[in-house]
């Protein structure tokens, strides 16, 4: 029984190992066939596939940032240049540890605790296959010490770049503007495929405004790389192409005497050419070095900017709104002959002050004890406030409101910059719709003078006064004069943009204005003779002095007792010459006092600068 026993367990054992041994080698056979079948898969079905993704581990395809062109003014001096340099920059996506990385390198390159705070800000702020600058302007020391840890840091590499630079530091801040890095904003709006690669764009002034023509066009390259992502040889390329170089009407040695004659007052200058609304000159003061915003402006200096009580970073030539004062005295006398109810020979008795018929409030005149009888021209010539106190009165504000406008005051001069102001000349739906109040007769006499509610920019006041110096032909004032295509010489002009000439009834009235005008500059009772004398043709002019705050009816201004920001706020406008007009400027200067005194003369130094007819006396 026990030998038979045995020898059924032996068969069954063996018949287990039997089925054991097919089982493994039916398994055996099943993984074979799949093995061949993933490798006929992976060999001939996505060959392509895989090929295509071997190929990306060993080539690359970078893109080539295109150089941006240069700025220039209109003689030729460089404004807005291109310079090299080196920076240390990440590309997230290809970091393993941004923490470890970005630590490693503080201690390597000695960076401060508000550098990587920075860095991890700007790395937070973009997206993770863009590259983020670390730090720039590496030296020379710097890199080579990279190169020798590069091995240590995937993702991180030290990038040869092109920078924008402005040579003539603060003088055309507020003109050219300046480039910044982008933003995530910018971001949504440009085209991301030209820009892969391009770190900075324009953020302000021309810089901003003709960005698609100076960034150019991007590039690619195709680079075989180990697997250190090093480039060992380049395959294939396509050039970018260089944005075009920009020429402006700018005038460099009028932009130099506007701002060192403006000394530390604050406030603008515009200079225009009448016949095609270039911009010769346009300062607005304080001023700012915009190179310190290239490479990204440091926290604490930025907020010193925009803290500053002075606002630096204001454009008033375009943005700054002011009250025209006597400056808009001309335009409101030509609206009186337009309208008929003057002539050249109307005369208004000045006593020194005006009161409306049935009311005892006295609007007073500048000069206290009245000029006696005024004509348009003595008007005019003498600024006398009771002249044109009437003369408002009888037009009322509408027919003022209409008229200016057609100068295109309270509205856009549409220059080619951002962000200009419109301004403000009232109106009585104006004030109904803003202020849900009536117009009152008494805003209508100071509206007369260029006081009230007007508020003007000085690109509009230099604007306005360039379509008078014209009689009626209005140019839109242009800061673009030309641009040339990298590696050529000649310059594509830009054509000058006119609106419709102003519909003057009688061109004579032109000439009564323009008449007194002169008689501001070289009469014998003009409020700015002073600056009439040694020029060999006649210059017309106004000057201004608008009030900054209200003075009581008994109250006198006395600008020996007041701080200086109460003073009065100086402003001229002029052209010459009076009879063929070739240049045009308004000067305004914040809390300058007299515009006869202060003002008048600056606008003679840049007369004296373009026409080259000597210094003004002083």
């Amino acid at each position: 029984m026990s030998s038979h026993s045995e020898l059924k367990n032996h068969f069954h054992e063996g018949r287990i190992v039997n089925d054991r041994l097919i089982f493994s080698a039916l398994l055996a056979g099943i993984l074979f066939i799949a093995l061949i079948g993933r490798l006929i898969v992976l060999q001939v079905v996505e060959f392509e596939h895989f090929d295509s993704l071997s190929e990306r581990n060993r080539v690359d395809i970078s893109s080539i940032p295109p150089q941006r062109g240069l700025i220039y003014d209109r003689n030729g001096v460089l404004l807005a240049e291109n310079i090299p340099t080196f920076s240390l920059e990440i590309t997230p996506e290809n970091v393993p540890d941004i923490d470890d990385t970005l630590q490693q390198l503080a201690a390597l390159f000695a960076m401060t605790d508000e550098d990587m705070l920075d860095a991890k800000e700007r790395i937070k702020q973009q997206r993770r296959f863009r590259q983020v600058v670390l730090k720039e302007r590496l030296t020379e020391e710097e890199v080579a010490v990279f190169s020798v840890n590069r091995h240590r840091f995937p993702g991180v590499d030290v990038v040869g770049r092109l920078i924008r630079h402005y040579p003539q530091g603060a003088l055309f801040a507020h003109t050219v503007g300046y480039v910044g890095r982008i933003n995530e904003q910018e971001l949504q709006v440009i085209d991301q495929h030209n820009y892969k690669g391009t770190m900075q764009i324009g953020k302000t002034g021309v810089e901003k405004q003709y960005e698609e023509l100076l960034h150019g066009k991007v590039g690619y390259q195709q680079v075989e790389t180990n697997v250190q992502g090093r480039i060992v040889r380049q395959l294939n390329s396509m050039p970018s192409v260089s944005g075009q170089d920009l020429f402006l009407h700018l005038d460099i040695n009028l932009q130099r005497i506007a701002s060192e004659a403006m000394a530390d007052f604050n406030g603008s200058i515009v200079a225009l050419d009448p016949k095609t609304g270039g911009v010769l000159a346009m300062i607005s003061k304080p001023d700012f070095d915009p190179n310190e915003f290239v490479l990204g402006i440091s926290s604490k200096n930025y907020a010193a900017l925009r803290d500053s009580p002075d606002m630096p970073l204001f454009n008033r030539s375009l943005r700054g709104r002011y009250p025209p004062g006597s400056t808009l005295k001309p335009f409101v006398a030509l609206a009186g002959l337009e309208a008929g109810v003057i002539t050249e020979n109307s005369k208004t008795y000045c006593p020194g002050w005006y009161t409306l018929p049935g009311q005892t409030h006295r609007y007073r005149c500048w000069k206290a004890h009245g000029h006696g009888p005024m004509d348009l021209k003595d008007g005019i010539s003498q600024s006398c406030d009771v002249y044109f106190y009437d003369l408002a009165n009888t037009l009322g504000i509408d027919r003022i409101h209409s008229f200016l406008d057609l100068f295109r005051f309270g509205r856009k001069t549409e220059i080619d910059l951002p962000g200009e102001s419109t301004g403000l000349s009232p109106s009585k739906d104006w004030k109904r719709a803003s202020r849900n109040k009536v117009w009152y007769p008494g805003e209508t006499l100071i509206s007369g003078i260029g006081q009230g509610f007007n508020q003007m920019t000085p690109i509009q006041i230099a604007h306005a006064t360039a379509v008078l110096a014209m009689r009626g032909i209005d140019m839109s004032p242009r800061i673009a004069r030309a641009s040339r295509t990298t590696g050529q010489s000649e310059l594509q002009l830009f054509p000058a943009q006119s609106y419709e000439t102003l519909p003057i009834v009688n061109n004579r009235n032109w000439e009564a204005v323009i008449d007194a005008m002169v008689e501001v500059v070289h009469g014998k009772r003009g409020t700015a003779r002073q600056i009439g004398e040694n020029i060999p043709f006649k210059i017309a002019g106004k000057s201004g002095t608008a009030q900054v705050f209200g003075i009581k009816q008994n109250e006198k201004y006395d600008a020996k007792t007041l701080e200086r920001n109460l003073h009065d706020h100086a402003l001229f406008i002029a052209f010459a010459p009076a009879e063929d007009p070739q240049f045009v400027v308004a000067v305004v200067i914040e809390h300058g006092g007299s515009g006869s005194s202060l003002a008048a003369p600056i606008a003679r130094k840049l007369i004296d600068q373009y026409f080259g007819t000597g210094s003004a006396s002083e």
